[in-house]
């Protein structure tokens, strides 16, 4: 019989205080879940979701990471994942303080819509 095992390199986050901890998707799950709330989004959805947030973070080979770069890895597969959870997140995250700055971002994803409806009409 023949056992293997794998080892995943251990990863630290940095808070914006200073402390340090063992990177958690649980963290991830439990962060996004708030802005999630009542979306049309499973468990399982946060979890693919933790998963390709930590395999960015990992592929970037460092040891140590910024909370705040935990952050920004999140932001591209919420987009991707529910818009309006999108932005409930990155209004918070990113510390939008008025409605210049959601009108900016809805603006934005009009424009990537638009952008991927031309798109998908050309190629039909």
């Amino acid at each position: 019989m023949r056992f293997t095992t794998t080892e995943t390199a251990s990863l630290t986050v940095v808070k914006r205080s200073g402390v340090t901890e063992a990177f958690s998707r649980d963290k991830i799950v439990s962060g996004v879940r708030k802005a999630c709330q009542g979306r049309p989004i499973s468990e399982s959805d946060l979890a693919l979701l933790a998963q390709q947030v930590e395999e960015a973070v990992r592929s970037t080979g460092a040891a140590q990471i910024e909370a705040n770069d935990i952050g920004l890895a999140i932001l591209e597969p919420l987009h991707r994942l529910d818009h309006v959870a999108f932005m409930r997140f990155a209004s918070v995250y990113q510390g939008w303080e008025t409605l210049e700055d959601f009108e900016t971002a809805i603006q934005q994803l009009k424009l990537e819509r638009e952008s991927r409806t031309t798109a998908e009409g050309a190629n039909e």
